[in-house]
C-alpha cells in the first residue's frame, strides 16, 4: 500500500485545512485508512480513522467536532477536513492504512511521508 499527502501549510489560529492522501495498492486486508500526527519532541497519536466503506468513523477526542475523515471512492483518496485549528494543532500529519479501524488506532500496518501543518496565532 502507497499513500501520498498532501495539503498541509501555514494557517492562522481558527483557520481550516484540508489534507489529502492518494492510497494505491489498498486490498480488502487494508480496508481502514486515517491519520495519525506528531508533534516535535512526542510521539506520533491518533488524529481519525474511518473504513474504506465508510460504515465506521473513529476520532480522537481532541479533535472531535473540529476534524472530519472522508474518503472518495473514484479517486481513492482520503481527505481530513481540519476545521477551528489551534496552535496545538501544529504537527506533522501522516496518513495511514490498516486492516481495521480498532487496529489503526494502535499500529497502522502503513504509512505515508508527513505533510506539516503550522497554526500561528
Amino acid at each position: 500500500v502507497q499513500l501520498q499527502a498532501s495539503g498541509g501549510g501555514l494557517v492562522q489560529v481558527g483557520g481550516s485545512l484540508r489534507l489529502s492522501c492518494t492510497v494505491s495498492g489498498r486490498t480488502t486486508m487494508h480496508s481502514a485508512v486515517g491519520w495519525f500526527r506528531q508533534t516535535h519532541g512526542k510521539e506520533r497519536e491518533f488524529v481519525a480513522g474511518m473504513h474504506w466503506g465508510g460504515s465506521s468513523k473513529s476520532y480522537a477526542e481532541f479533535v472531535k467536532g473540529r476534524f472530519t475523515v472522508s474518503r472518495d471512492n473514484i479517486d481513492n483518496t482520503v481527505y481530513l477536513q481540519m476545521n477551528s485549528l489551534k496552535p496545538e494543532d501544529t504537527a506533522v500529519y501522516y496518513c495511514v492504512a490498516g486492516g481495521s479501524v480498532g487496529g489503526l488506532r494502535t499500529r497502522p500496518d502503513f504509512w505515508g511521508q508527513g505533510t506539516q501543518v503550522t497554526v500561528s496565532s
